[in-house]
């Protein structure tokens, strides 16, 4: 078993919840300061959301390419600007959209007088051509889950029941909605650590669970490589690029699943932390140096 004192040290002041590790197929650590539940993961349901997208392709509902402008034909501005009207599909995975500024952010998302949040989100300004700058923002991977829920005809949560969550032994999970009910894709999904683990375990094995091709293989591939610069370890599809190599779904006050595949190893991490940094470099400084 993975020795864990250095990293329990560093991760107790640091609000962390749990840590599991698994390399090369077996659980080697695992530590909890409290009982499991489901809790928000933030920003890591944003890669859930690069999943669905993912399976949406390959089930030929939808493409990269396709312009937003034929995408959400209904709910463009009035004026519709050079820079929306050459973004892409493919734009809302990198957080390289145009747009220059957050939106849709959790502490903004109760106040909106707009009940229609696509229109309200393509009624920000697209002030940069999109791919050419890293903004985060909560507008890109919203659009993505609400195209594919529109061509699919249910919410992300029912559309990914039969082909990611229950083949996984994850049961019906709790999602945040927008004001007409559709899943937020950005945001505010509740899964326990294990079940955000095996998330993990998923992308680590190239999409495949006991056999069966959930993700396509290319699309776990391409998800988790560098696509944009972001001033740091680079951009995938809703996933970030961190140290040797990794990419992680990363969501706020410490929710990580990171895929180290130089190591054949994902360790996955629940927290309710204000200093997540520090807590992601601990991981590298007493878990990954381990491995």
């Amino acid at each position: 078993m993975l020795e864990l004192t250095q990293f329990i040290d560093a991760a107790t002041p640091l609000r962390a919840l749990g840590v599991v590790v698994t390399q090369n197929g077996e659980e080697i650590a695992r530590h909890t300061w409290e009982g499991a539940c489901r809790r928000n993961v933030y920003s890591a349901s944003k890669s859930f959301t690069s999943a669905a997208v993912g399976i949406a392709i390959k089930e030929g509902l939808l493409t990269l390419e396709e312009r937003l402008v034929d995408a959400f034909p209904q709910e463009l501005p009035d004026n519709v600007s050079e820079n929306l009207e050459k973004a892409t599909v493919r734009d809302l995975l990198t957080m390289c959209l145009g747009q220059p500024k957050s939106f849709l952010m959790g502490e903004e998302r109760p106040y909106y007088p707009e009940r229609n949040w696509v229109k309200l989100a393509l009624s920000q300004p697209f002030a940069y051509e999109p791919g050419t700058k890293f903004v985060y923002n909560n507008v890109g991977p919203y659009l993505a889950g609400i195209l594919v829920q529109r061509r699919a005809g249910c919410d992300l949560v029912h559309y990914l029941m039969p082909r990611l969550f229950e083949p996984m032994g994850i049961q019906l999970p709790t999602w945040e909605v927008d004001p007409y009910g559709n899943t937020f894709g950005a945001g505010g999904l509740f899964l326990t650590m294990d079940e955000l683990h095996k998330f993990g375990l998923l992308y680590l094995q190239n999409g495949n669970w006991q056999g069966r091709q959930l993700v396509p293989e290319s699309w776990v591939r391409e998800s988790t490589r560098k696509q944009v610069e972001n001033g740091s370890h680079g951009y995938g599809y809703l996933f970030w690029g961190g140290d040797h190599g990794s990419f992680r779904a990363d969501g706020k006050y410490g929710q990580f699943s990171i895929l180290m595949r130089d190591k054949n190893a994902v360790v996955t991490i629940v927290a309710e932390s204000r200093e997540a940094d520090k807590l992601l470099k601990a991981v590298f400084e007493h878990i990954y140096c381990q491995l």
